[in-house]
Formats: C-alpha cells, structure tokens, sequence
C-alpha cells in the first residue's frame, strides 16, 4: 500500500470528524502509556502521572484498603468506570462493591472517586469530573491536593454534592462514606 493510500484509509479506531465518541471507540485505543478517558465523548488524554502523584496514590488507596469491609473494594487506576455511553473516566483511586465489577470495568458510578490533583488535571478534576461523578450519582467524591496538603470530601445529597470535609496539614478528616474512616493530608505525603 502506497504512502498515499494509508493516508486516505481511517484508522479502524477513529471516528469522522465532529462524531461523539463512545465506549467501544474506547476500547479500539491503541495503549500508549497514557491516560484516556471520555467526556461527552470527546477524548481526553493526559499524561502517566508523576512519582509524587503517584505515591499519593498508594497512600490513599492503602488507608482505604485497610479500612475497607470485605464486600467492597478499593482499586488504583487505571481501572475504566462508565458512566455512560459516551462518558468514561479513571479516578485514581475508586471503591465499588465487589459484585458491581465487570471484567476490566465497572458499569456505573463508585460508591467513592478519589482524584489527587496534579497541575495538568487539577481544574478538569475540580470541574469536570466533579459535575460527572455527580450527575452519574456517584455517592461520594473526594479531591487530594498534594501542594498544599489537603483533602475536600463531598457526598451526594438530593442528587448534589455537599461539603462534609475539608482538612488541611495534619488537621484529620472523619469521613463515613462509603465506610468509616480518618485521614490526615499530611500523612498522605511521604
């Protein structure tokens, strides 16, 4: 096939210009070592996180893991959550029930998504993903944000996020959803 000709051939995974991507455009992604989620349908893709995002990361997800009961669990991304046809996202760290799992998805919204903001996603985390995890009805939603350190917790109530938490440094955050538990933001931080 000449040069010519592989240009005017469509890649199998790319949808027409303009077109809403979905799910199953999704999977077709070839994996380049980032990060790719939708929003709407529109691709978003953001780099392999940074050691210290990541390091917070295990922090959060070993807290959670350890207090976690036995019929739910605590994952690391980059694990795929569907929120809908056209909408797919990775929450660093996420707690579900176990019987809510698919094989390489959950179908629905976590019981938790916890984001750790890192400056190339820290307004799309803040923003976006917050009025996704909303919409879709995702019971709890928490934002880590390692610059300062902090931790801000928001549970679903009459269908909107409402503040329940908000810890500074070595202040500790008592949280009940999905589970009982405290973290102190500095802790998080090694």
């Amino acid at each position: 096939m000449s040069a010519v000709e592989q240009m005017q051939t469509p890649d199998p995974w790319l949808q027409s210009p303009g077109a809403p991507l979905t799910r199953a455009d999704l999977d077709r992604w070839p994996d380049d070592g980032r990060r790719h989620e939708l929003i709407d349908g529109v691709l978003v893709v953001t780099p392999g996180p940074a050691f210290a995002h990541q390091d917070i990361v295990a922090s959060v997800l070993v807290k959670l893991r350890l207090a976690c009961p036995r019929e739910l669990c605590a994952l690391p991304a980059p694990f795929d959550v569907v929120l809908a046809e056209d909408t797919v996202v990775q929450p660093d760290v996420l707690v579900a029930r176990r019987d809510d799992f698919a094989t390489g998805e959950l179908p629905g919204p976590p019981l938790l998504a916890v984001e750790v903001l890192s400056p190339s996603t820290r307004r799309f985390d803040v923003m976006v993903k917050f009025s996704r995890y909303e919409a879709a009805g995702c019971p709890a939603y928490w934002v880590v944000d390692p610059d300062t350190p902090s931790l801000i917790a928001w549970e679903l109530r009459d269908g909107a996020y409402v503040q329940v938490a908000k810890a500074t440094g070595d202040e500790p955050a008592r949280l009940t959803s999905p589970f009982d538990v405290t973290v102190v933001p500095a802790d998080l931080i090694s």
